[in-house]
């Protein structure tokens, strides 16, 4: 019997994915794995059980990532479950910067005991006249699942769209519509376009990378728009360039102190992805990952670790050994197996960064003794009998 338990509400079509060999727990310190979608993680004890963290949506900057990656405990998120919900509420951005729906919305409100409000309203109407999205020039920074979706959504809308990722995915170039120009050069953006989002991680590479110079470099008039994350962008440099008149609307899904109530800032309460579709599909996807990862010792969009996956085991044994990146390490746990003579009928081994993964199928059952050996190598940092 496994047993998870959810740190934040996790939708019950994704938890209805659990088998009957799982139980939820209340208490984080006795769970194999952990649900979470906000909880901040940072300061938590990790259970001696814990085997894997599954963050409902894509970010993961309230999990102490590397702290899980010394402790063996693999950390999932769910990369592209909430990408159509952003990406329409990318647009509802770009149309409330373009065309001042809101203002419209309040001065109907304000109006709504006038007898003659209709009358009224025509006269009212030309100081919220905009612009349309046809036929203007969008730059998104950044080509993941979110970044493709805008991109081609926004060439069916009319506009001319650029897009610039240097680490575009085979998987994510294939899905980009033909009439979306790629960019080599980001500034190309910056100096082009009417329209500029941003859907990156925040690495220590693009944190503001919206700042005063790249600002700068930008059209008069721009729309900036940022639902990717808040420290991607220089918002005291955002706020000078929409009082310059550089900058037309700043739209962000990020509230906080320095744009909340600002002018020409359109600020939602991180909505992104507050749809019961995106949290149905990142709860789904989460307990999928979790369940492979824990029946299987299968790894997929893990943060901390390498992808690796063998499938299902259809020999007698399976073993997962989680190690340091280190050269000579393979064969402290091939060495045991062979001198206990049980053969290695598939194996996988893979690296990220300090750390890598692999996933072993035997033609025996493999015993206590083994892997009592295999851990007394000092960069083994878990083994794992799965089957």
């Amino acid at each position: 019997m496994y047993k998870y338990a959810c740190l934040n509400p996790i939708a019950q079509i994704g938890l209805d994915n659990f088998t009957t060999d799982y139980r939820q727990v209340e208490d984080a310190n006795e769970a194999d794995a952990i649900l979470v979608r906000s909880a901040k993680m940072h300061d938590m004890k990790l259970g001696d059980n814990l085997l894997a963290i599954a963050r409902a949506g894509a970010g993961v900057n309230n999990i102490p990532v590397d702290k899980c990656a010394k402790e063996g405990v693999v950390v999932f998120n769910t990369p592209g479950a909430n990408a159509n919900a952003v990406k329409e509420l990318v647009f509802a951005g770009m149309l409330l910067a373009s065309r001042d729906i809101v203002g419209g919305i309040k001065w109907c409100e304000d109006n709504a005991n006038d007898e003659n409000i209709a009358k009224a309203a025509e006269k009212a109407k030309k100081q919220f006249a905009g612009t349309e999205l046809y036929g203007k020039k969008l730059g998104v920074i950044g080509l993941g699942a979110i970044g493709v979706r805008v991109a081609n959504a926004a060439t069916h809308l009319g506009m001319e769209v650029y897009g610039y990722d240097p680490f575009i995915s085979v998987k994510a170039a294939w899905n980009l519509s033909r009439s979306v120009k790629h960019i080599g050069n980001v500034e190309d953006i910056y100096k082009g376009c009417d329209f500029i989002t941003v859907h990156v991680p925040l690495l220590d590479a693009t944190r503001k990378m919206i700042n005063r110079d790249s600002i700068h470099m930008m059209k008069r008039g721009v729309v900036i728009l940022n639902f990717a994350r808040d420290l991607l962008v220089d918002e005291d440099a955002v706020l000078n360039g929409i009082h310059s008149g550089k900058i037309r609307h700043y739209v962000t899904d990020f509230a906080n102190p320095t744009t909340a109530g600002q002018d020409g800032v359109i600020l939602t309460p991180h909505l992104g992805a507050s749809t019961e579709e995106a949290e149905d599909n990142c709860a789904v996807m989460a307990v999928d990952e979790i369940r492979d990862y824990i029946e299987n010792g299968n790894i997929k969009n893990s943060v901390n670790y390498p992808n690796c996956d063998l499938g299902v085991c259809h020999t007698k044994s399976r073993i997962a050994v989680i190690h340091e990146n280190k050269k000579g390490v393979i064969s402290a746990y091939t060495t045991p197996l062979g001198d206990a003579d049980i053969n290695v009928a598939d194996m996988s081994n893979k690296s990220r960064g300090d750390y890598a993964y692999a996933l072993l199928d035997l033609d025996a059952p493999v015993t206590d003794e083994v892997v009592k050996r295999i851990e007394e190598n000092p960069n083994v940092i878990k083994v794992r009998v799965i089957k």
